[in-house]
């Protein structure tokens, strides 16, 4: 039988491995950061009865430049954002992706700042780029010095930011988004697929935009509005950006099913927004119950938890797996990460974690 290893696979491919969260049945998932709140019923209706509409007219192609769902993000976002400033795909890790065609690739550079999403480095890869990982500060926060202090050593091509931080749930103060568009000459990239479960107040990249043609805010679907399974990430940029992801995307890359099952979700967004607050309380109700057991816990203005303090991270994380409670370890020595779900799946995991490590 051939092997990955017997086949003409690019150089710098040789010996990788793909992507891939633990994939397991479990009674509580909570290692993907998925929103686990279902769609309420009346939302869910309208959503497929715009799917059944759209499916009416699928012997065509989509409308390539999916205006109506622009028009609607752009609305959501606010921020004065116009349809042209907006752009979509198959989740943010396809924006990511086009990102990187258009503005990586061999022989170019992307500064990131680790831990972070494990998927920038990845896709870097994937497109040719070289990945350089720059250090945080400590308690995983990144100052305006020191990040000005990577981008002057490396002179990366693109800079990739993630605010809240993922798997550490850090914020990134704006200072910091300033400096590093100040002293890159590329394009910046702020990822901010959690920014919905930030305390009120919290600013948002989004208003650094006008004025700054090289400054690119990404966001999804997933998280807030619970729609991982649908594939909807989304940008806020200048339309120049706009301009230059339509030479890498695919033809008709968001298909009309879709557009349709997004544009209706955004229809009811604020019914969707509302279990937010009630995430954004079980992330708080473990912060405190775990740094009241004594582990070390990571402030989030995520829909997730980081905890340390394990002295085996691993074998705490299998005994959990092995009373049907699956969380993440993202490879930090000594710590895990658990999503904020129901109140239910708290109270599981908490009862589940005390069980195995006893504190």
């Amino acid at each position: 039988m051939t092997s990955l290893a017997d086949l003409p696979i690019r150089d710098d491919l040789r010996g990788q491995t793909p992507y891939g969260a633990p994939q397991q049945q479990v009674r509580y998932a909570l290692n993907v950061n998925e929103n686990t709140h279902p769609i309420p019923e009346d939302v869910a209706r309208h959503i497929v009865e715009a799917i059944a509409r759209a499916v009416l007219t699928v012997n065509r192609y989509p409308d390539r430049e999916f205006t109506v769902l622009r028009e609607h993000l752009a609305a959501y976002l606010g921020h004065g954002l116009q349809p042209a400033s907006v752009w979509a795909a198959n989740g943010s890790n396809e924006i990511i992706q086009q990102l990187l065609q258009a503005f990586g690739g061999p022989g170019r550079r992307v500064l990131g700042f680790p831990p972070t999403y494990s998927m920038h480095s990845i896709i870097a890869a994937g497109t040719g780029t070289e990945w350089v990982a720059a250090e945080r500060d400590a308690d995983y926060r990144i100052s305006p010095e020191t990040a000005v202090a990577a981008i002057e050593r490396e002179d990366p091509d693109l800079v990739f930011l993630c605010s809240p931080n993922n798997p550490t749930g850090t914020p990134l103060p704006l200072e910091t988004i300033e400096a590093v568009y100040g002293a890159s000459r590329g394009i910046v990239m702020v990822d901010e697929a959690y920014a919905e479960f930030a305390p009120a107040g919290q600013p948002s990249a989004l208003t650094l935009l006008a004025g700054r043609e090289r400054l690119v805010v990404s966001r999804t679907m997933s998280k807030a509005f619970a729609f991982a399974g649908a594939r909807v990430g989304y940008l806020a940029a200048d339309p120049a950006v706009v301009d230059a992801l339509r030479l890498v995307r695919l033809p008709y890359h968001l298909s009309a099913l879709t557009q349709a099952a997004a544009v209706a979700a955004l229809e009811h967004a604020p019914t969707m927004l509302a279990m937010v607050d009630e995430i954004a309380a079980q992330r708080d109700r473990m912060v405190a119950e775990l740094g009241a057991r004594g582990y070390t816990v990571w402030p989030s203005h995520a829909n997730f938890v980081l905890f340390g303090g394990l002295a085996d991270a691993h074998a705490v994380f299998e005994a959990l797996l092995a009373r049907e409670v699956l969380i993440r370890d993202t490879g930090i020595p000594g710590h895990l990460r658990v999503t904020a779900g129901t109140a239910e799946e708290t109270t599981a995991f908490l009862a589940a974690l005390a069980e195995v490590d006893p504190r």
